[in-house]
């Protein structure tokens, strides 16, 4: 079973949408309340540790019933059903999609078990001091070098189970920019240091050449023999691998079924053992598979990650919303948006459907935000006054992990009162001066979660994968491929031989400007 191939354009729910836009796209949602006394108890869904709000929408129950109709007409059951059994629905590059069979516990597989118990028996013996570097002294820091999705998820997560940290030190290498390298070096101790060196075929340009520098700058005072003490490795290339040096018990696989932004829950995910113990990784996984029985049982009508698509693609095909923000009060949550970025946009900004043809309606979204309350006082101005319609995701945890409740309620008093300022601005009131008036009616759903645990970090990511997903399906593209980021990393090869050489090619009048000035500094 391949995709569903619907082109959603040609659907009846499709044209039904267009026509019903027309009559509500200037409606009020404050009318909607008004006018009906349990819309947020109609427009919210209770799932385990969650309570999900999308009652603050310009939606009506025909706008409900129409996208529902329109997942439908797409096939989205069939196409959930396609990706969950393993079918190869990345076509473009002949692959499954299956980062959520290393969660499933009931199901794992017999390679992902063995190396999950690998993973745990290896952060466990680094974080004892059982397992130690080649002077004996036990392990204080563990650098990740990797980038793209061997670097933004398991950053991510060790951000945000920071609470739940252990006494070591995990540090993110990903830039190739020199000054960032030298940055992270100066930080650490040769003796007291491991690196994890993840690239799937250890010939990823920015990666390998971050542990090469990271090599050499280890060698400047030790032996080569060392090297395999204080390098482990996440990867197939067996051979770069012990070329490199990498002892082959250092050694973690990687699987061609796990699409980069989807591998911080496998053997990507090392550096979370060690930042948090493989315990809480556990529960991260076991969180994310919570979401995924949901995902795959719940009717369309009371699916988180369903309805959260649903809305997106209403905003973005229909009210030509180009951006949705993302905001969480939480600063354990910051990083949360570059990975989101990279999910988000690297899997469905397309324009080639899968039937092979140019997309004739919008895609992908362009995700952004910050955490609240710093948001407040950077771009929601533009929320609120701008000529913008942007939708807005808030995220909130409704206990705090340090008990602090003062600083607790006043976190949520304003997540909440945003959401409500968004929606009734300052219409009823007497305002004269234009300055301070707020027209409102600007869309958002709200993500309340009990408490920031391993469990509902896990969910909440998986929740936004399958939103994702189900985008994907709407509009008919391949969510899992990413050849445009092969084109420049492609470009950048011919360019930096010629940076070299000058005499190896021929280069763009506007990049060969660029290289003649930088070569004057």
């Amino acid at each position: 079973m391949s995709l569903p191939k619907v082109n959603p354009v040609t659907t009846n729910a499709w044209t039904a949408l267009n026509k019903h836009f027309a009559e509500i796209k200037d409606s009020k949602m404050q009318q909607f309340f008004s006018e009906d006394s349990r819309r947020a108890q109609k427009y919210s869904i209770s799932w385990e540790d969650f309570y999900f709000d999308y009652s603050k929408n310009r939606i009506t129950d025909k706008t409900l019933e129409l996208l529902l109709q329109l997942a439908e007409e797409v096939k989205l059951g069939d196409a959930i059903e396609a990706q969950f059994s393993g079918e190869q629905i990345n076509e473009t590059e002949g692959r499954a999609v299956l980062h959520t069979a290393l969660r499933d516990f009931k199901n794992l597989p017999n390679e992902v078990s063995t190396t999950l118990q690998k993973m745990k028996q290896f952060s466990e013996s680094v974080i004892s001091g059982k397992l130690k570097g080649h002077t004996g002294k036990a392990f204080t820091d563990v650098v990740n070098i990797g980038i793209g999705g061997s670097d933004l998820g398991p950053d991510m997560v060790t951000e945000a189970l920071a609470y739940y940290k252990n006494h070591l030190n995990v540090h993110f290498m990903s830039n190739v920019d020199g000054d960032h390298v030298q940055e992270t070096l100066k930080k650490l101790d040769r003796e007291t240091t491991l690196f994890i060196v993840v690239s799937k075929s250890f010939t990823t340009q920015e990666t390998l050449t971050n542990a090469e520098t990271v090599r050499n700058w280890f060698l400047k005072t030790v032996d080569k023999e060392a090297v395999s003490k204080h390098f482990v490795a996440v990867s197939t290339n067996l051979g770069a691998i012990e070329k490199f040096g990498i002892h082959r018990d250092h050694i973690f696989p990687m699987w061609d079924w796990v699409g980069g932004r989807f591998s911080l829950w496998g053997t990507v995910g090392l550096s979370i053992c060690f930042a948090v113990g493989y315990a809480n990784f556990e529960k991260l996984l076991k969180g994310a598979s919570q979401m995924d029985i949901h995902f795959k049982s719940a009717s369309f009508d009371k699916n988180i990650p369903v309805i959260l698509a649903l809305l997106s693609v209403w905003y973005n095909n229909f009210f030509k919303s180009e951006t949705e923000a993302v905001v969480p009060y939480s600063q354990y949550l910051s990083k949360l948006i570059p990975y989101l970025q990279q999910a988000v946009m690297e899997s469905n900004g397309k324009q080639v459907d899968r039937n092979g043809h140019p997309v004739t309606y919008e895609t992908g979204t362009i995700v952004w935000g910050s955490t609240g309350t710093n948001a407040q006082h950077a771009f929601f101005q533009l929320l609120h006054q701008g000529t913008k319609l942007i939708p807005v995701d808030f995220i909130a945890f409704a206990k705090a992990l340090h008990k602090q409740d003062q600083h607790q309620e006043i976190l949520l008093a304003n997540c909440f009162a945003q959401s409500e300022a968004f929606l009734n601005g300052t219409v009823g009131e007497e305002i004269e001066n234009p300055y301070r008036f707020f027209d409102g009616n600007r869309p958002s759903n709200t993500i309340l979660i009990k408490q920031l645990t391993p469990e509902n970090l896990g969910a909440l990511i998986a929740l936004y994968e399958h939103k994702l997903f189900v985008q994907g399906v709407i509009w008919n593209i391949f969510s899992f491929d990413q050849w445009g980021v092969e084109l420049g990393k492609k470009l950048a090869t011919g360019t930096l031989d010629y940076l070299r050489d000058t005499s190896s090619q021929e280069q763009h009048p506007s990049t060969l400007a660029m290289i003649n000035f930088s070569k004057k500094g």
